[in-house]
């Protein structure tokens, strides 16, 4: 199976649901850009309150500063066996610093290392959006659609609605991934590294999707 694992994706594709379940059961440390940034915002980091101003306007933040705190966990001894990237690279400038990073560090075997790349249709992803709560505690996330208690089920924590999770920063953040990110996908198939899974159906049936293509 692959352990260097590239996630791509839009908004609220089901990218966070996945990595944590793989992580999980294969002992590989899911390095989450969102919330390593979203760490850095409540922490009242210098970092965080410039990476603050890019999200709450549905930009993306800096390439350098995204960069530096994610390379930092790749190339830490907790990701020695793999890892899970999730939300990182968003550009290709981001996407051509980390390559950098890999090959000085001796990491550039690309027989361990896959893009999956989660597709799914725009007005679904926004209606997840617009339903989406997550725990104040543990981060786990919600539908409204499914779920209507405002405690989370796993630690009892408090659900609240992300600030950016609405349906004016959602089409935003559509807009920059189509035009920043979507290209990565082009940037990965030439490498031979993308892998395309549906991301319509049920987390369930995703997920094992999943499992086939890293296998493969």
């Amino acid at each position: 199976m692959k352990t260097e694992i590239i996630f791509l994706g839009p908004p609220a594709s089901g990218k966070g649901t996945q990595t944590d379940r793989l992580s999980t059961e294969f002992s590989l440390p899911h390095i989450d850009t969102g919330k390593l940034l979203r760490a850095e915002i409540e922490a009242g980091s210098e970092e965080g309150k410039i990476a603050k101003g890019f999200m709450s306007q549905g930009q993306l933040v800096p390439a350098d500063l995204v960069s530096k705190i994610i390379i930092k966990k790749v190339m830490s001894d907790e990701a020695r066996n793999g890892y899970i990237l999730d939300g990182f690279p968003r550009s290709i400038e981001q996407a051509d610093i980390l390559e950098e990073a890999l090959a000085n560090a001796g990491k550039n075997n690309f027989d361990n290392r896959i893009v999956v790349k989660l597709v799914v249709d725009e007005n679904m992803l926004l209606d997840r959006i617009i339903n989406r709560r997550m725990c104040k505690n543990c981060n786990k996330i919600f539908s409204l659609k499914n779920y209507t208690s405002d405690i989370c089920d796993e630690c009892g924590g408090e659900l609240y609605q992300r600030s950016d999770d609405n349906e004016e920063t959602a089409k935003k953040r559509f807009d920059t991934y189509n035009e920043q990110t979507s290209p990565l996908s082009e940037y990965y198939a030439q490498k031979s590294l993308l892998k395309e899974v549906d991301g319509n159906t049920s987390p369930e049936a995703v997920y094992q999707n999943i499992l086939n293509v890293l296998n493969n």
